[in-house]
């Protein structure tokens, strides 16, 4: 775990470097999220019954623009795509460290760096917003809450990357991956739409796949829309995916790696 842990320091301390950048994203993060909020109002306003009220649509946005780095799956892992693609993976292969876990630390450090640059000034200028547009504190337990929920978050996003990098062994571009990753984890995930605008039993559904485990669940707990038992359920599933997610990456990646022929020199 050692060597994990100092590659993710590492990759953790040059993604920090990039403060110019950081600062372009917190001023796009807020303009994208107000834009959004604006557009929940005009659906409140023109009625209609949602589980979910504005205000806690309004907490859901916020934080999700300040931790969205943090939930985002498809991008953010340059260095392993073009490791693949131009075959210095043979190096990392000649590495005594298990390439799961090489990737696994490279994913979750690309999205926690980005996220430390990022959160802070979007929730400072989300917290001076005039009301009812201004996010709410939700107390002490629900924001303990969702901090644990959310860094299980981070392991689901990070497990479901490694696993779709693992099929850049079996493509010439990954780009069609990305694509098809990008609409059902923005749709499945409650990245376009909270899901709690969706009808009930669309919901359930939903809420047992791996995808609402990424970013539904911490955002819905912090929101308020989560409670009780449906919480401790809902993170329960995001422990059970985690793991399971993870082991069927680690055969996965095993299974391919003995079959993996790199060209060149």
């Amino acid at each position: 775990m050692k060597a994990y842990f100092s590659l993710f320091r590492i990759r953790m301390i040059q993604g920090l470097q990039y403060r110019a950048v950081a600062l372009g994203s917190v001023f796009t993060r807020f303009c994208w999220g107000f834009m959004e909020i604006l557009a929940f109002s005009a659906i409140h306003q023109s009625g209609g019954g949602f589980s979910m009220t504005f205000s806690q649509t309004a907490a859901y946005i916020w934080m999700q623009q300040a931790f969205i780095h943090l939930y985002n799956v498809i991008d953010g892992d340059q260095e392993i795509e073009a490791s693949v693609n131009n075959g210095s993976i043979a190096y990392e292969l000649a590495r005594p460290m298990d390439l799961y876990g090489n990737w696994m630390a490279q994913c979750l450090a690309n999205r926690l760096s980005p996220t430390l640059l990022n959160c802070l000034p979007v929730l400072a200028i989300a917290l001076l917003t005039p009301v009812p547009y201004r996010l709410s504190f939700p107390g002490v337990r629900a924001t303990g809450l969702f901090l644990v929920s959310t860094m299980l978050a981070l392991g689901v996003a990070g497990a479901i990357a490694t696993l779709m990098h693992i099929t850049m062994f079996y493509t010439t571009s990954q780009r069609g991956v990305k694509i098809i990753g990008r609409a059902v984890m923005g749709f499945f995930g409650g990245g376009l739409i909270p899901l709690p605008y969706f009808p009930e039993a669309f919901q359930k559904a939903v809420g047992l796949l791996p995808f609402a485990s990424t970013q539904s669940t911490p955002l819905l707990i912090y929101s308020g829309s989560l409670t009780g038992r449906d919480v401790a359920f809902a993170m329960g599933l995001q422990v059970f995916w985690l793991a399971v997610l993870t082991m069927f990456g680690h055969c996965a990646m095993g299974r391919t790696l003995k079959r993996v022929v790199v060209q060149g020199g």
